[in-house]
């Protein structure tokens, strides 16, 4: 995946977000009769700019798509004419200046509703939620799944394929539900419930949680045959091509694909004597399994074996509404959760993303298809929403908070006041970006 690819979707992504951010505050705000003199997506470097008379509202798009911002006519910012006074944003009643400020994370979580409803509607192919046989003493094994369980619902929501289903499992835990009721089909076609008992302390770390739990997708049978190879993997430097048969390596009988992946797992930086089958040719090459334990190459998938166990979930625009709203409402409370647990020491810094990590999963997510790049840019969506109404001077929640001090005094909260928390404001914002940072940096070395 190339650095442009992934700076192309990263844009596209913040940008439309940021726009439909912005143009809530800017939607209302005329609407309630403020003017407004800029509307812009970004900062720094005009790169365009559109104004159709001297009175009417000027329209930017700068060079660092990473923001923006629409700016009012408010006489705390700047002198402010006689014929303006009746439509500056500080001359409106409470009620319209809090619709206005409002409109902005309210305008990204009706975005995210309609992005998952596209999902839904479009809908997605996806693996069956089959598990193998769980690993030994990990909460899925305490909890009974045996091999061949199909994961039906988790806390009664269904979840049609293996990703829905893991990631409802790790979202609802790092919530602090220690206690999930999961739903399963057996090989005998019995449903069942099975309770995972999940200690929640020991669970901060998405990726750690995983391992915990034990689950591993169903993987039948397969011959070692060769796949997709990557451009910069062992497999592509040594020869291989798709189709290959893997008959031997140092001299060992090559039975099937998991015995295959064993053997390069346990000759890292180890140079290995294939004996291959190509086009009913048999000849030998040599190929040495990086560091890790990987060659860049997957296996080669039956076509019919795949289909069987692939799902497509889709359900109708009018089934679909509902479910996008507990999908959009699900990821707020869950973000919610998570940024208290983090406060309260609860859970990881890990699972703070910032534009680095941000711009990675919207290049893997584009790369995977429409749909992804649609749950993706829901997820930011809700995420952009649900941090911009926390009460934190500088960002639409901190506002609010005047706001509602406004309503309970019966006055403004001085200049004076709002001016020092909006300091304080700026400084925790700058503390957790380079917090972020720090973390997306320490990733791109691990």
């Amino acid at each position: 995946m190339s650095l442009i690819h992934t700076l192309f979707y990263f844009i596209v992504a913040i940008g439309i977000l940021v726009a439909v951010h912005e143009f809530g505050h800017f939607w209302v705000a005329r609407k309630s009769g403020v003017k407004v003199l800029r509307f812009s997506i970004g900062f720094g470097n005009v790169l365009w700019k559109y104004q159709q008379n001297q009175n009417s509202t000027e329209y930017v798009l700068c060079a660092i798509p990473l923001g923006g911002y629409v700016k009012m006519v408010d006489e705390r910012e700047g002198d402010v004419s006689k014929e303006d006074l009746a439509v500056a944003f500080n001359r409106q009643p409470l009620l319209a200046r809090t619709a206005i400020v409002a409109a902005g994370p309210i305008f990204n979580l009706a975005l995210a509703v309609a992005l998952f409803w596209s999902v839904l509607v479009i809908g997605e192919t996806g693996i069956k939620p089959i598990i193998s046989q769980p690993t030994a003493h990990s909460f899925a094994d305490n909890a009974g799944f045996s091999e061949g369980d199909e994961i039906i619902s988790v806390n009664d929501e269904p979840t049609a394929t293996w990703s829905h289903a893991m990631s409802t499992i790790i979202s609802t835990t790092l919530e602090g539900d220690g206690e999930i009721a999961v739903k399963v089909k057996t090989r005998d076609e019995l449903e069942t419930i099975k309770t995972l008992h999940i200690d929640t302390s020991e669970t901060q770390n998405p990726e750690e949680l995983y391992s915990k739990l034990g689950f591993k997708l169903f993987s039948p049978t397969l011959p070692p045959l060769i796949g997709k190879i990557l451009d910069n993997g062992s497999a592509k430097l040594a020869g291989l091509k798709q189709g290959d048969l893997i008959v031997r390596a140092n001299e060992i009988a090559v039975k099937e694909w998991q015995q295959w992946v064993e053997i390069v797992k346990a000759n890292p930086n180890q140079a290995l004597k294939l004996l291959i089958e190509r086009d009913g040719v048999q000849s030998t090459l040599m190929l040495t399994p990086n560091a890790e334990g990987k060659i860049g190459a997957s296996v080669q998938m039956p076509e019919n074996l795949l289909k069987s166990f692939q799902v497509h979930y889709s359900l109708s625009p009018l089934a679909a509404l509902p479910q996008a709203f507990s999908t959009t409402y699900h990821y707020s409370t869950s973000t919610l959760k998570m940024i208290g647990q983090m406060f309260a020491g609860k859970a990881s810094l890990e699972n703070l993303s910032g534009p680095i990590s941000i711009a990675q999963y919207a290049g893997q997510s584009a790369e995977m298809g429409l749909v992804h790049f649609l749950k993706f840019m829901g997820l930011i969506s809700v995420s952009l929403g649900v941090l911009n109404l926390l009460p934190i001077p500088v960002l639409d929640g901190g506002h609010l908070f005047f706001f509602a001090l406004e309503g309970l005094k019966g006055s403004p909260v001085s200049e004076k006041i709002q001016l020092f928390f909006q300091k304080i404001g700026i400084v925790l914002l700058g503390l957790l970006m380079a917090t972020a940072m720090f973390m997306d940096v320490g990733r791109l070395f691990q």
